[in-house]
């Protein structure tokens, strides 16, 4: 599957535009859909900034020298930005409250899902230290997941 990866990026961003776009319409204030995007915004500019800009990349690909991230979120999970996107669309989606946001919602975790998996295989290919830290972090949430 030579276009998986762009597909899976096309995928979320496609998912993140339309819980957006939907839940315009019906927004209301919701203190834990607040906080939620508040947490999603602090946890992936804690990311940002502990990843190096070399390595980012979001296509699940690994780029040329790339380097195992273990600081900052990295310490306890093993995908912090897109556990971030997570919290943040799942705020946005809790402050438009319907079945549509939730469903859209549901499948953008699938799709980070596959882009996780796909970007751990590679780097268990990789770098031989990836088996250890994977055994030390939580996938998305630290100490469940």
């Amino acid at each position: 599957m030579r276009y998986y990866p762009q597909l899976l990026v096309t995928a979320q961003f496609l998912l993140i535009i339309a819980i957006v776009v939907l839940s315009i319409r019906q927004f209301h204030l919701n203190i834990v859909g607040v906080v939620c995007i508040v947490a999603g915004l602090w946890l992936g500019s804690k990311a940002v900034r502990h990843h190096p800009k070399h390595n980012f990349n979001i296509v699940p690909e690994l780029k040329e020298g790339c380097q195992l991230v273990t600081q900052g979120p990295y310490r306890y999970i093993r995908h912090p930005m897109y556990s971030a996107v997570m919290l943040l669309t799942g705020g946005i989606a809790l402050c438009g409250n319907s079945h549509t946001l939730w469903l859209l919602w549901l499948l953008l975790w699938g799709v980070l899902f596959l882009k996780a998996h796909r970007e751990e295989r590679l780097w268990l290919q990789h770098d031989t230290c990836y088996a250890t830290y994977k055994e030390q972090t939580a996938y998305f949430i630290p100490y469940l997941f």
